[in-house]
């Protein structure tokens, strides 16, 4: 006879399909694009060709007189309506920024810039007569070149005299956390230990969702009615209210479904405010919805940066400091949280190691091209990237095994909760537990083996393996952390928990999905908190007149706080039923217990029958007998403010084959194990780490955005902005290790960007370290054949390989080094 076990099986941490699936799969849903209004009106964009110029003269007679244009607006039309696109956060007192117009006024300060818009009765008529528009330039220097702008050869932006937007200095000796990394690096240079220096640089990306931005705003109500494709809607409320001057009570924005974002839609946009000034000028609703190209050309840009990094460590491998200097191109403006992205990286170039003493400093910097913001990871993946990639080198320095210098120097588990040189407390992890298993799935030693062969015997192909052990800082946090970084909003989130009288839940959460599962692991979470059915919960997002709280969705803290909040909500539901529970049960009320959806008595016995929490909904609807003060709701509302970020980790192992005589590379094998805490839906996890990971190996591999020495991006399509699809990637080997959070209830610690921050160092380790034999060890990203065949034969013909061209002089954020090659003005980067 087969035991039965007849316990309820929890919803959290069960495979389930996800809710929304259904209609985002079947294209049955709410697209901004979609919705359609009576009398609504249409707008195209009439954008800038040039990178830097000064508008001379308008001519938009043409454009007034094409069929079905009701109007033509130019920056001098809007000028006093338009305000100054925000920018939430400040990193020092003395940072420069231009103002931030929506339309130009009378210069352009990157191409793809704003300077008319056309709203006409279709799509169609409004593009025709965008045509028509005749803008007269006057061309100006721009200033492209990061190096060269941080040395101000070219203003961006004349006015403000330098291109210099601020530095920010982090050390640990300064700040109580730890020692001197100058000194530390001086010492080992006396001869007591090693030093080593690189360059590395972060090419400029594209967020690429696979929805396009789009806007529609109705003012024919009483209030402003915005959709936006947007990741921000709470935000984007309180921002355009702050930026146009209308009372914040008078808008409304709804999110629908959104078709992806990746930081990419974490913005308030010049688009969005002109739609607003359309509606409201014209007043009838209006649509603007991009075109793939604008999105390339316009949409914020992510990375961009370069890095120099010196490691201070002794004869035997151990770390003794780390000192990093940062260029970070803004673009030609700063974004919501345009310069606080590389101050996010800041905070994890320390990584999973044991670090004495650090110091960090980082120059923003402008130039005219398409201003850069949060791209998935924003700053971390760069921060990841750099360690790395450097103790691999520190390996080859010392001649170990890459594995065991990094094991040598890393926090072992005991340790956790641990402080670090940053003075951020990791508070639980395995890094041991993780890479023993991803040395067992990925057949680490056999692989050395065969690459060792492959070396002896000279082969045309050759093996290399990448590593990279990684953490992040999840969660974006605490308030008063984010306050003491001049960040313009807080860490918290909201929730809201309502019973329905037929027993059914609401939960109206302010962590805005696009594409995550919130729909589905919330409902699992509220399904096990209450104990209701999981096909009795329902999820509301997305709209500030529903959700009228909340601080949406971006650094993989929707789960780790919005999740937390739910709890917190429906933990409230429970304890305000007690009292009605203990009446209708005649019981004293701190006799009451809950479990799996039941009030019982304490002490009265297994064969009780208790009352449920959905019949308790049914009474309090009805109101006949109710305590007495008792109000007749179980409804309950909770914020959450975290006390620590969330630290997810993991080890991602990768075999590359590189053809020597082609340049050539094929992904062999890809593992990654990584740590998330506990976790909710193991299917969504699954497919939230294979998009991260698609998306890091592709700029390790294919992406990258390339201006001309004109400034105009020549990858402004998908035929030269090479994205990757399933048919470029390989089945990927994942697992997890589980060392619970300490910071929520759920033990959770965020899996959003884990994937995008360790893979891209995990691809390019793996093509150095297979071309290390023959001279190589560094390739510009993305590692494209061109590109691994010119470092081949370079070193081969007694050439510098990129890292050894930048190694001396070496730049500094207050003094850069001018003499470093452009890859960003080449084309030749973006071959598949």
């Amino acid at each position: 006879m087969t035991a039965v076990d007849d316990r309820p099986q929890t919803e959290v941490g069960r495979d389930r399909r996800r809710k929304e699936d259904q209609r985002l799969i079947t294209g049955r849903t709410r697209w901004t694009d979609n919705v359609q209004l009576p009398g609504m009106l249409h707008i195209a964009m009439v954008r800038s060709p040039y990178a830097h110029a000064s508008i001379t003269g308008i001519d938009t007679s043409a454009a007034k007189d094409s069929p079905g244009v009701i109007a033509v607006l130019t920056g001098a039309d809007v000028q006093d309506s338009q305000g100054s696109l925000p920018c939430a956060w400040p990193i020092t007192e003395d940072q420069k920024a231009p103002p931030h117009p929506a339309m130009a006024v009378d210069r352009v300060a990157f191409s793809g810039e704003i300077v008319a818009m056309v709203i006409a009765r279709s799509a169609a008529a409004a593009r025709d007569a965008a045509e028509l528009v005749d803008v007269d330039y006057d061309e100006l220097p721009a200033a492209l070149e990061l190096k060269a702008a941080a040395a101000d050869e070219v203003l961006a932006h004349p006015d403000l005299g330098t291109n210099q937007s601020a530095t920010w200095i982090f050390d640990s000796a300064e700040a109580g956390t730890g020692e001197s990394a100058d000194a530390a690096i001086e010492q080992a240079r006396s001869g007591d230990g090693i030093v080593i220096e690189r360059e590395y640089r972060q090419q400029r990306l594209i967020p690429s969702f696979m929805e396009p931005r789009s806007t529609v705003v109705d003012p024919t109500g009483e209030q402003f009615v915005m959709w936006s494709a947007t990741q921000v809607p709470h935000i984007l409320r309180l921002m355009l209210a702050l930026t146009l001057g209308v009372p914040e009570h008078k808008v409304r924005v709804i999110a629908p479904d959104v078709g992806g974002g990746f930081g990419g839609k974490l913005q308030v946009t010049p688009e969005e405010v002109l739609t607003f000034l359309a509606a409201r000028h014209t007043g009838k609703p209006c649509k603007w919805t991009e075109t793939r190209s604008e999105s390339l050309l316009a949409a914020h840009h992510g990375r961009d940066q370069w890095q120099k990094l010196t490691l201070a460590a002794t004869k035997e491998g151990k770390v003794t400091g780390l000192k990093v200097e940062l260029l970070a191109d803004m673009g030609a403006y700063l974004g919501l949280v345009t310069p606080g992205v590389p101050i996010l990286g800041a905070f994890m170039f320390n990584a999973i190691y044991k670090f004495p003493a650090y110091h960090f400093a980082c120059t923003n910097v402008f130039t005219n091209k398409t201003w850069t913001d949060a791209y998935r990871g924003a700053g971390r993946p760069e921060a990841t990237y750099a360690i790395e990639r450097l103790m691999d080198e520190l390996a080859v320095e010392l001649g170990r095994d890459p594995l065991e210098v990094r094991e040598q120097n890393w926090i072992t588990h005991e340790e956790f909760p641990f402080t670090t040189v940053c003075g951020l407390e990791y508070d639980s992890g395995n890094y041991e537990a993780a890479t023993e298993r991803a040395k067992e799935l990925f057949g680490y030693d056999e692989l050395r083996a065969e690459q060792a062969r492959r070396r002896e015997s000279g082969d045309r192909v050759q093996l290399g393996l990448g590593i990279s052990t990684f953490t992040e800082m999840c969660g974006l946090a605490p308030s008063r952390v984010l306050g003491s970084l001049n960040y313009g909003a807080g860490g918290w989130e909201s929730a809201s928990v309502r019973m329905l009288p037929s027993g059914k839940v609401e939960v109206i959460t302010g962590s805005s999905a696009h594409g995550q599962g919130h729909e589905t692991a919330w409902s699992q979470i509220v399904a096990d908190q209450l104990g209701v059915p999981f096909e009795d919960v329902e999820v509301l997002h997305g709209d500030t007149q529903i959700s009228h709280k909340g601080l949406d969705t971006y650094g993989s803290r929707s789960l780790v706080v919005g999740g937390q909040a739910v709890i917190n909500a429906a933990q409230k539901v429970i304890e305000k039923a007690k009292p009605l529970a203990a009446h209708v049960l005649e019981a004293n009320v701190d006799d009451i217990e809950f479990s799996e959806g039941k009030y019982t008595v304490r002490g009265a016995g297994d064969d009780q029958e208790g009352i449920g929490l959905t019949a308790l909904a049914l009474s309090v609807f009805a109101a006949h007998d109710l305590p007495d003060g008792m109000e007749p709701s179980l409804d309950a509302d909770a914020t959450f403010d975290p006390v620590n970020f969330s630290f997810p980790h993991g080890t991602h192992l990768c075999a590359m084959e590189i053809d020597t005589e082609t340049g050539a590379s094929t992904m062999r094998s890809y593992v990654c194990v990584d740590d998330i805490g506990n976790v909710v839906n193991p299917l969504i996890v699954d497919g939230q780490v294979h998009g991260g990971l698609v998306q890091g190996i592709a700029q390790a591999l294919w992406e990258e955005a390339v201006y001309d020495d004109q400034g105009t991006l020549v990858s402004g399509s998908f035929v030269d902005y090479t994205l990757p699809t399933s048919a470029d990637t390989i089945s990927f080997v994942t697992d997890r290790t589980v060392s619970p959070a300490t910071s929520n209830d759920l033990g959770a610690k965020g899996v959003g960007e884990a994937g995008c921050i360790a893979s891209t160092p995990a691809v390019v380790n793996a093509v150095v370290d297979a071309l290390r034999p023959m001279g190589v060890n560094d390739i510009l990203m993305p590692c494209t054949p061109e590109r691994v065949w010119r470092a081949i034969q370079d070193s081969q013909q007694g050439g510098a390989t990129p890292t050894e061209e930048s190694a001396e002089p070496h730049f500094a954020p207050d003094a850069p080094n001018q003499d470093t090659p452009q890859p960003e003005n080449s084309t030749e980067g973006n071959q598949a």
